[in-house]
């Protein structure tokens, strides 16, 4: 099932994706805010019991999470992973627990998972945008299909450093910065321990710090 076709069952509301030009935002531990949408949005507790009720959480989530996903992989990449995150929270969404997390946290963490089977392209594309930045010609196949990668607002240098991070530290900090999730709510969505998500988080922003001042004293 494609994001069209999903698309097609159930309208969505599109909504533009995070700006990522902040470098402090990242390193310094400060989220990049995403708009608030009134009820779903903001994690409250839904039940998914029946249809109907998955039909508006899908509403209310499809845009944020498909931004999400675009920002990591790249448009082309997005629509399929978007679609099969939604796919796979309705076939199980009876194992749903909303006492434990907000369904919002739980279908980020679904979709992170998701991109975790393409980290390596994920790499290669902050990589390639690293080399390239977001507006040049890139030679070959590898470095086009990754300089269209819809974080094409990451500056260069920046890129090249969430390139360098573990990819389980990458998905922590990524799941603060763009969508906004407490330590408590990426902790459930992950499946790790609640002092897993700061040692990771601290991890990543050290390693930021230390790649983006040898930038900073490189230029």
């Amino acid at each position: 099932m494609t994001g069209e076709t999903i698309a097609a069952m159930a309208p969505w509301a599109a909504r533009a994706p995070v700006a990522l030009e902040d470098t402090e935002a990242f390193a310094g531990g400060a989220p990049v805010a995403l708009d608030d949408e009134e009820a779903f949005a903001g994690g409250a507790p839904v039940a998914l019991d029946d249809e109907e009720a998955f039909a508006a959480v899908f509403d209310a989530h499809f845009g944020e999470i498909h931004a999400y996903v675009a920002q990591r992989l790249g448009p082309d990449l997005a629509e399929d992973i978007v679609a099969e995150t939604f796919l796979t929270a309705f076939r199980k969404r009876a194992q749903y627990d909303p006492s434990r997390a907000g369904v919002r946290a739980w279908l980020y963490g679904i979709a992170t998972n998701l991109i975790g089977k393409h980290r390596r392209q994920e790499a290669r594309a902050l990589r390639a945008l690293g080399r390239f930045g977001p507006d040049a010609d890139s030679p070959g196949h590898e470095e086009s299909v990754a300089v269209r990668v819809s974080a094409q607002s990451l500056r260069p240098e920046l890129a090249a450093a969430l390139a360098g991070l573990d990819r389980r530290d990458r998905d922590v900090l990524l799941l603060v910065a763009l969508a906004g999730l407490s330590h408590d709510e990426i902790a459930t969505a992950l499946g790790i321990p609640y002092g897993t998500v700061g040692s990771r988080l601290n991890r990543a922003r050290k390693k930021l710090r230390a790649l983006l001042g040898e930038v900073a004293v490189g230029g």
